[in-house]
């Protein structure tokens, strides 16, 4: 377990950088929609970092999936706590790499990469009335589309891992891309997706990043919650157990769907 959540520490340190100075480089960059590229570069090293990490540790690197993970019995509770935090500190350690070769220019104008609901001012700012059910139905997406289908041991299996990847991957990519897209406010940095990588540029940077900072914990929070009823109803393999499984089997009893739908 320690070294798992070691690889996740190193992974998530390395991703926020990767990703941050990236998508950094693609706002910045000449195009006339820069931020179509930003979806484009999640995609692509969201993909590298699932298929490195996913034989070591489960390829999480986000609160958002241990959370769900734990709440579908494929991590105990004390693994994802382990998790949720070597992820918190590799989201600092990358951030302070980050922000010690990133010019002072580029950290103010970006506001370090940090996750912003209104970096530019009141004008083009976003509500938390508004980012915070935006954040729900983009980790909805994540969880529908990618989290369905690497948590289905037959399909994955059928599929293989590069191709889960790519789902997993393209399922944050597009979420990123409605996102950025639907509000058409320029001071809001769009979906977050990552709790810990928010927590990070917030920590060492602060100011508006502290602006609606609960939203991009809450949201997700939320989210895996309305997931996690969903699939309840899924098909489940013999061997698994979510957390309300187990949470019965503590108290002798045998969790059976069907007739608790019948009690309710």
């Amino acid at each position: 377990m320690w070294k798992a959540a070691f690889t996740e520490l190193i992974a998530t340190a390395l991703l926020v950088f990767t990703l941050t100075t990236t998508i950094i480089s693609c706002l910045d960059s000449h195009e006339v929609e820069p931020k179509l590229l930003v979806p484009l570069a999640v995609f692509i090293i969201a993909f590298l970092f699932l298929m490195v990490t996913v034989p070591l540790s489960g390829g999480h690197m986000s609160p958002i999936l241990t959370f769900i993970a734990a709440l579908r019995g494929l991590v105990t509770l004390a693994r994802a706590a382990i998790y949720v935090l070597a992820q918190c500190v590799g989201s600092i350690i990358g951030f302070v790499i980050l922000k010690k070769v990133m010019d002072h220019k580029t950290v103010q104008n970006h506001s370090l990469g940090g996750c912003t609901i209104d970096g530019n001012g009141a004008t083009s700012a976003l509500s938390p009335e508004i980012a915070l059910p935006l954040e729900f139905v983009c980790t909805c997406v994540v969880l529908f589309v990618g989290v369905t289908v690497a948590f289905d041991q037959k399909r994955c299996k059928e599929l293989g891992i590069a191709m889960v990847c790519v789902v997993v991957a393209g399922s944050m990519a597009l979420a990123v891309f409605v996102s950025i897209t639907v509000t058409g406010r320029a001071g809001y940095g769009g979906v977050g997706l990552n709790p810990a990588r928010c927590l990070g540029p917030a920590l060492l940077h602060g100011g508006k990043l502290w602006d609606g900072h609960w939203v991009f914990w809450v949201g997700p929070f939320f989210a895996c919650i309305a997931y996690y009823c969903y699939s309840m109803n899924l098909p489940k393999e013999e061997e698994e157990y979510d957390i309300l499984r187990l949470a019965w089997a503590c108290f002798g009893k045998n969790y059976n769907p069907t007739n608790l739908q019948e009690r309710v």
